[in-house]
């Protein structure tokens, strides 16, 4: 059982001979993909505070530092995204940040709203509004509140990181494994398109890396709704000494997840914190959110790369690239999918519409400007665009 997962009540059945397995694997035992695709997105911090404070992570501020974006503030960054063709705003902040941060709450307070969460999903009405489809990431979450927010995102998110009780971690708030299992577990249970993922090189072992994929696809397996897992390595930062692991570690990691994940779920390396040039070959099928506008603020030392530069990694590995919604097109209704579609159909034990809510459907089918983009971008009928230097 990993740390905290009896506290959450997850049981998740990791095999001991399939760890061994995938100890095993390389990249000669994996496919190339033929394509690889990426979201067009902004990047919307809504609050720098956290309750966690993980050695290797510069996005907090301490209490007293943290700010709180206005939603006048969150609509110009949303509006501006819209403006250059982004079809997803990724919403992101701590955990819990108005419980540890006394200003934050009393910020929100004075806005009139009850939590960060509840400030969240009007955040979520202002992408909507206009013309972005939210994707958040708020951190852990219980059953409840993953369907308070379902409604209001075409997406969700939470890095598993590893299932592994590592120093990276420590601390009087410490993060467990249990409570990500647990979030990871509630997307499932309300139908939450879900992307997780696991970070290479913050102290676990390489069997900890094994059991944190098979756990992820044991989830997968029970509720079909993992869309992507992301195999990200720790990068050198000015609060982490964490040396960025090698190529040769990448390419086994990233090897190793995709011979664990089942067909359908993509694996991800964010293309500015990896050499992803190098990874494709091992199973890479998708570089993520890439924004044309805004800063990666996980990781504000590590630029995004232009829509160019992606084309020229998906032409170096001898692949083609195209874009995709945050929500993977084997979620969205059926009138809304490719019919040429590699073979990916949606998963049979839901219905379409418990996959994406009416305000999200709604969106996509608006006879707008934003909602014509959506579904050019859906059925792959919108070319990849790259912006003039």
């Amino acid at each position: 059982m990993f740390p905290g997962a009896d506290e959450y009540g997850v049981e998740v059945d990791v095999d001991a001979d399939e760890v061994d397995r995938l100890l095993s694997v390389g990249p000669d035992d994996v496919e190339k993909p033929t394509s690889v695709s990426f979201s067009r997105n902004v990047f919307v911090p809504l609050t720098t505070a956290c309750r966690y404070t993980c050695t290797y992570c510069t996005y907090y501020d301490v209490p007293g530092q943290a700010t709180l974006m206005s939603l006048d503030e969150v609509r110009d960054v949303v509006r501006m995204g819209a403006d250059a063709g982004c079809t997803e705003a990724l919403f992101t902040f701590g955990d819990e940040p108005d419980d540890r941060y006394t200003e934050i709450h009393r910020q929100l307070d004075e806005w009139g709203y009850d939590d960060i969460l509840d400030y969240l999903a009007a955040a979520c009405e202002v992408a909507l509004d206009e013309g972005l489809l939210p994707h958040s990431n708020p951190g852990d979450l219980t059953r409840e509140q993953m369907a308070d927010l379902a409604p209001l995102n075409a997406s969700m998110g939470v890095m598993l990181e590893t299932t592994a009780d590592v120093d990276a971690h420590a601390g009087s708030r410490r993060k467990t494994p249990g409570q990500r299992l647990n979030t990871i577990r509630a997307a499932g249970e309300v139908g939450m398109p879900f992307t997780t993922g696991i970070l290479v090189g913050i102290g676990e072992s390489w069997r900890d890396r094994a059991e944190s994929l098979l756990a992820i696809r044991d989830l997968h397996e029970r509720y079909g709704h993992v869309q992507e897992v992301i195999v990200q390595n720790v990068v050198p930062n000015e609060r982490s000494d964490f040396e960025r692991p090698s190529i040769e570690t990448m390419r086994r990691v990233v090897s190793m997840a995709r011979a664990a994940l089942p067909e359908e779920v993509s694996v991800q390396v964010p293309p500015n914190l990896s050499e992803a040039a190098s990874l494709v070959d091992c199973g890479v099928d998708d570089l993520g959110g890439v924004s044309p506008v805004t800063d990666d603020y996980v990781n504000p030392d590590y630029a995004w790369p232009a829509l160019q530069e992606l084309a020229d990694i998906a032409d170096e590995s001898g692949v083609s690239l195209h874009e995709r919604l945050p929500v993977y097109e084997r979620f969205l209704p059926s009138d809304l999918r490719y019919e040429a579609d590699s073979g990916r159909v949606a998963d049979d034990r839901r219905m379409d519409s418990d996959w994406v809510r009416e305000p999200i459907a709604d969106r996509i089918r608006a006879g707008d400007v934003h909602g014509q983009r959506f579904r050019d971008v859906a059925r792959g009928d919108s070319p990849l665009t790259v912006p003039e230097n």
